[in-house]
């Protein structure tokens, strides 16, 4: 028999296993079925409901991993990059946070939405904060713009279509980080 440590890793590997399948089936795909992300995370279906006992649970999770990655990728990148390419490199995560997003609302109820919202909006804007004080401290970024400002206009994310995700989303990334350039 394996040790209980054992198990809890094992068990813990299995639950990210699923969420990242997850999160790939909802970027990728119009439906998302419970059995599908069992087999292909090569977990059981018991072992997928025993950690996401409905669909919405682990939509919920996979849109809760993917703010947490979110926020974490804001300091980590301007430790790397000065803070206009973080901020750049930042906004292309956006993108396809922004396309697991739409997936996960167009399946989730409207009660576990509002959960979410407030999961991620403090954060992101905290987040979003902290990489614009940087660029305004370097004089890159306008000293006008804030992380509401950048929320307000990344919401436009959700509204894109499936088929035009490719051609539109990263233009318009781009057309908003030139909005925010300071040009003095």
């Amino acid at each position: 028999m394996n040790p209980p440590a054992r198990r809890r890793a094992d068990a813990a590997e299995n639950r990210e296993r699923i969420i990242e399948v997850a999160r790939e089936v909802v970027a990728s795909a119009d439906e998302l079925r419970l059995n599908e992300i069992a087999k292909r995370a090569g977990v059981g279906q018991g072992t997928l409901y025993r950690h996401f006992p409905t669909r919405e649970h682990l939509l919920a999770e996979v849109y809760r991993k993917d703010v947490d990655d979110l926020v974490a990728a804001a300091p980590a990148l301007l430790a790397e990059h000065d803070p206009l390419t973080a901020l750049t490199r930042w906004l292309a995560r956006v993108a396809d946070y922004a396309q697991v997003k739409r997936g996960v609302l167009a399946a989730v109820e409207a009660g576990v939405w509002r959960d979410l919202s407030a999961h991620s909006l403090g954060p992101i804007g905290d987040a979003l904060t902290t990489l614009l004080d940087a660029g305004k401290a370097d004089g890159t970024i306008r000293p006008d713009v804030d992380a509401r400002d950048l929320i307000l206009l990344l919401g436009y994310l959700t509204r894109l279509e499936q088929s035009e995700w490719d051609t539109r989303a990263r233009h318009l990334l781009r057309v908003i980080l030139e909005g925010v350039r300071s040009r003095g």
